[in-house]
């Protein structure tokens, strides 16, 4: 079975409506274990792995039709970009009364760990590189 359709973008496609339900039970948490500061700061930590996850699809899908080069340069210059991201948003937010840093990470990391294992399972080694076609060379 051949397909057109970049793997990262039909991952987002099939994975970001999972989005706002898992905002809306962060913040349902948030609120229940710590009021309404602790429930804003859950549902933006939801909205910042959603963001990344959307950023960092789209970059690989954008490299993957330029170079492999390209690829892994952009795997790991973006994963330091969007932890730098991460860390001045965290430092940042922490600056506001309302803002619980504990409730933030407490949504981020398990949304963060459950997007890796869905992405894991769903590729299953479906990743851009597969579609790649290099010519042999003649001289």
């Amino acid at each position: 079975m051949t397909t057109t359709v970049e793997p990262e973008r039909e991952l987002v496609r099939r994975l970001l409506p999972f989005g706002v339900p898992t905002l809306a039970i962060a913040a349902g948490l948030g609120a229940v274990l710590g009021g309404s500061g602790a429930a804003w700061s859950a549902a933006i930590a939801i909205g910042v792995v959603a963001l990344n996850f959307v950023a960092y699809a789209g970059s690989v899908a954008w490299a993957a039709r330029i170079s492999p080069m390209l690829v892994m340069a952009v795997g790991l210059g973006g994963y330091v970009v969007r932890v730098a991201a991460f860390t001045v948003a965290l430092l940042l937010l922490n600056r506001l009364s309302w803002f619980s840093p504990l409730a933030f990470v407490a949504a981020f990391a398990p949304a963060t760990i459950a997007l890796l294992a869905v992405e894991m399972r769903l590729l299953g080694g479906r990743m851009q590189a597969d579609l790649w076609y290099f010519p042999e060379r003649t001289t």
